[in-house]
């Protein structure tokens, strides 16, 4: 049990009434989850707002309700506890309750439209290659070192994410990586957190379903670097032009990366093929399984990384090396008639031309590079039509199908990819609704040596349609219907 007096420290009050220091059972923000004597914290989410849960939570057992707005109606025997912002609060008493775990951590943020995913997943397995035991929070899963989480958020809340650094603090984890998204930081889900260091990858067109405008994403972005630490270090990707934006008012010590600009941390590509790049680091060669130019930037920022918190340089140039793609990024197949088939989590512009741009760059020009793409429901429509002609550009052969429509008409979704495609492209373009059909279909199309992208849903093992997800992923699917197709 815990005293409510002592998980509100650095909560920002309003007014409190009845005694705080009663005892406690635990917090929740989900009054499903509410037992006897549990903190039920009103949450004004954007679907559902908490305060209109209070009087539930009461029912079952709350003896403790904080929110931003007292009940017109208050009990008795429950303490009330006003507070300026919920989920602010919320991440304070997650952090208290569980003892400020991220203060006995090495805790590493990894932010950007792109790139987040591959560089803490592989700064993750870097780390452990390398005799650690690791934490690591992602979109793609949970690591507490070795024992495997299923996760259902770039960055879960601020309940979860102190529980899974708690639990690395009782094993015995040193460094945790984790992936901090922008509704992450919006939300206030890392207020509360020590941050050893913060990663800043690049900014593009993204979550303008969230955000308003461009500016407040960027501006929710900063916000990450402006609340770091002097103990902690800032690595920003400055051939991003919102680079050097991102640090203007960090307390923390600043390092730079970049492929084109002078930085502390520069690399140069070599050679670039399907089976790796041939990178100079700093001056040192070293050969990377990984491909393309956008993990030319991901190598160099987990090399950086490695070196700030106390990596030596040879070690870190021998584990580069023997790092393996991240599941659902640039993950590819080659089938026995010679056709690969790569699978890619490019759910953005900029995401979706980086990886076609790369494949254009390796491939001959005789083979047909055929894209399959979809765009998720309930989520930027302005993505869509850029997308489309995106796709239409830079491959021989597009299809426009399902990604995860979520409660939209995906014949909708499918138009508005449409809209993109420049009249001269039409003839290179296809549209099957039936996502398992269209991938089917190129694969058909694709003859020996082509290229088959599959966009969009990377690591993800299911569709989401109108609230029920069903198995599904990409890269089986591909792997079972290309091993039919060479029968």
């Amino acid at each position: 049990m815990r005293v409510l007096k002592d998980i509100l420290y650095k909560v920002s009050i309003e007014s409190v009434v009845g005694d705080t220091s009663v005892a406690i059972n635990t917090v929740a923000f989900d009054s499903r989850k509410i037992t006897d004597k549990d903190v039920f914290v009103a949450i004004r989410g954007v679907i559902a707002d908490g305060h209109n849960y209070i009087t539930t939570a009461i029912g079952k057992g709350a003896s403790v309700i904080v929110c931003e707005e007292l009940p017109e109606q208050l009990e008795s025997h429950v303490v009330y506890v006003e507070v300026k912002d919920s989920n602010e609060a919320l991440a304070y008493m997650a952090a208290n309750y569980y003892e400020t775990p991220s203060d006995n951590l090495q805790l590493v943020g990894v932010t950007g439209t792109n790139g987040k995913t591959t560089i803490a997943s592989l700064l993750y397995d870097l780390f452990k290659k390398a005799g650690y035991k690791v934490g690591l929070l992602s979109t793609v899963k949970i690591m507490v070192d070795k024992k495997l989480y299923t996760a259902t958020h770039t960055t879960p809340d601020s309940l979860t994410i102190n529980h899974y650094l708690d639990e690395m603090v009782n094993e015995g984890v040193e460094f945790c990586f984790m992936e901090v998204s922008s509704h992450g930081i919006h939300q206030k889900r890392t207020t509360g957190l020590t941050f050893r260091g913060g990663i800043f990858t690049n900014l593009t067109h993204d979550h303008l379903d969230y955000h308003n405008t461009f500016k407040e994403y960027r501006d929710v972005k900063k916000q990450f670097f402006d609340q770091l630490p002097k103990s902690a270090f800032a690595l920003v990707n400055v051939d991003d032009k919102n680079g050097k934006f991102m640090v203007q008012n960090t307390k923390s010590q600043i390092y730079s990366y970049a492929l084109k600009s002078y930085a502390d941390y520069k690399a140069q590509i070599l050679e670039s093929q399907f089976s790796g790049l041939l990178l100079k680091l700093n001056g040192d060669e070293v050969w990377a399984k990984l491909i393309g130019s956008f993990n030319a930037y991901n190598i160099l920022a987990i090399y950086a990384t490695a070196e700030q918190l106390g990596l030596e340089k040879l070690e870190i140039l021998q584990l580069i090396s023997g790092l393996e793609s991240v599941s659902g990024r640039f993950q590819y197949l080659v089938s026995d008639n010679k056709i690969t088939a790569i699978v890619d989590y490019a759910h953005t512009p900029d995401a979706l031309k980086n990886v076609l741009e790369t494949i254009n760059s390796i491939r001959t020009g005789n083979e047909e590079l055929i894209t399959v793409v979809g765009c998720g429901g309930d989520r930027d429509k302005a993505k869509r039509p850029k997308m489309g002609n995106i796709a239409s550009v830079l491959s021989t052969k597009a299809i426009f199908t399902s990604d995860n429509p979520r409660t939209e008409d995906p014949e909708i979704i499918i138009e508005n990819i449409e809209k993109g495609v420049e009249p001269q492209h039409f003839k290179k373009t296809l549209s099957i609704l039936d996502r398992k059909q269209a991938i089917k279909a190129a694969c058909q199309m694709a003859n020996k040596n082509d290229i088959i992208l599959i966009a969009g849903k990377g690591h993800e093992t299911y569709q989401e349609v109108n609230g029920e997800r069903t198995d599904f992923d990409d890269f089986k699917i591909v792997q079972e219907l290309l091993k039919k197709l060479n029968k």
